[in-house]
């Protein structure tokens, strides 16, 4: 049976109960729902069962024929490969879920962990760098993710060759965490298996796709952005100037995390991007210290605090009184299907291939909020309007990926 629908603006409970975390994971893997599309169904909803009851009559209302969300069967079948690859399941709201990571808007519902994710609630620093790193850069990589360790801090990279291997294999004995661009058990590049099952005996490997799932070129921005907000601080040890370490340093600089480079060679393309920081205000790194002295004290529990009490988190009685000033007495009036039609239109005309915030969009359109927000939820799901890294939305036409798993070829 389920709940009367109903909007809420504070965060979702975590699930309680298996069928809960299978409806999450059902609502998650369905066809064109994304972590933020996700979290404003369960909003809108109040429950994962009630989201998944309405998509259905959602997506025929936004004129897509043939739509089925994700089946139980096929639910199922994840958990059972993630017990296979020793897997386990985080949720939005849980304890083991990363208390930084949560602060995002875009923040993953559910992330698949192999390993121990409480490496990811102790101070951490992501190292991120060029994957055809020099000797220099390796070494410095080494040298970093090898004292910041030993000083308390758990290093977070994304697995990739040069830096990030370096920086995960000198952060083995303390504490070290990768997050994987497609599932948490494909391993890529391939040549990284035996550190990735090191990884999963002495650290973490944390994903946000479905098991099995291979990493494609439009999945590594998405990874950066957790990188990003999982992190205390970011790192650069080599960086072109268009390069996946810039998204996960321009990401970084986006939530309000500390960004902090090695500087390179003038002539070296590879230090391009370091350099850049610098010159924009990013903290020099000549060693580790650097990095310790420009961070707040180890202790930073409060830090965390202070971010997640930024989230509209009422006590009990004034979350039940806003709850119910939110719900307008009578039922809104429907928009015709010539109003919504046109309104859609509007949206699409402002989207291009260039990002654009949603609260950017509401101030250009001069529609409130709660008109635009369903609006672009049945664009969402019609494949007329995507989201990319961060919940910034672009023109569906404009393909993020039209190279598919060839362009994992230019990114980190």
């Amino acid at each position: 049976m389920t709940e009367e629908a109903h909007s809420s603006t504070h965060p979702p409970l975590p699930p309680t109960t298996e069928d809960i975390r299978i409806s999450w994971l059902r609502l998650l893997r369905s066809r064109r729902v994304g972590a933020v599309t996700f979290h404003r169904l369960l909003a809108k909803y109040g429950s994962a069962q009630n989201a998944l009851s309405a998509l259905p009559e959602m997506a025929r209302a936004a004129g897509i024929k043939g739509y089925e969300i994700c089946s139980a069967d096929a639910a199922l079948a994840e958990i059972k490969a993630a017990e296979a690859a020793n897997a386990r399941l985080l949720c939005f709201g849980e304890a083991d879920y990363p208390s930084h990571l949560a602060v995002l808007r875009d923040a993953p519902p559910l992330l698949w962990a192999v390993g121990d994710p409480a490496h990811l609630n102790q101070p951490t620093i992501a190292i991120v760098g060029a994957r055809n790193a020099s000797s220099l850069g390796v070494r410095m990589a080494r040298a970093l993710a090898r004292e910041l360790g030993e000083a308390g801090y758990c290093i977070i990279s994304g697995l990739a060759r040069g830096i990030d291997t370096a920086a995960h294999m000198a952060a083995l004995r303390t504490g070290t965490c990768a997050v994987m661009a497609g599932g948490v058990d494909v391993v890529y590049p391939t040549e990284n298996t035996r550190l990735a099952g090191d990884i999963a005996e002495q650290g973490v490997m944390i994903s946000e796709h479905p098991m099995g799932m291979s990493p494609r070129a439009r999945h590594f921005p998405a990874r950066n952005r957790i990188i990003a907000g999982a992190a205390q601080a970011v790192v650069v040890v080599e960086g072109a100037a268009k390069s996946g370490s810039l998204i996960t340093a321009r990401d970084a600089l986006d939530l309000g995390r500390d960004v902090l480079a090695v500087p390179g060679h003038p002539f070296d393309a590879r230090s391009a991007g370091c350099n850049m920081l610098i010159r924009d205000g990013a903290q020099l790194v000549r060693n580790a210290q650097d990095v310790i002295e420009a961070l707040p004290p180890m202790d930073l529990s409060h830090r965390v605090v202070a971010e997640l009490s930024d989230r509209p988190v009422p006590p009990p009685e004034a979350a039940a009184s806003a709850r119910l000033t939110e719900l307008p007495s009578p039922p809104k009036e429907r928009r015709s299907l010539s109003d919504t039609a046109a309104l859609h239109q509007l949206i699409l005309d402002r989207l291009g291939p260039a990002p654009t915030a949603e609260d950017q969009l509401v101030r250009d359109l001069a529609i409130p909020s709660r008109d635009l927000a369903p609006a672009l939820t049945d664009l969402e799901l019609s494949g007329a309007v995507a989201r990319s890294a961060g919940g910034l939305l672009i023109r569906g036409d404009f393909d993020p990926d039209p190279k598919g798993a060839a362009g994992l070829k230019s990114q980190r």
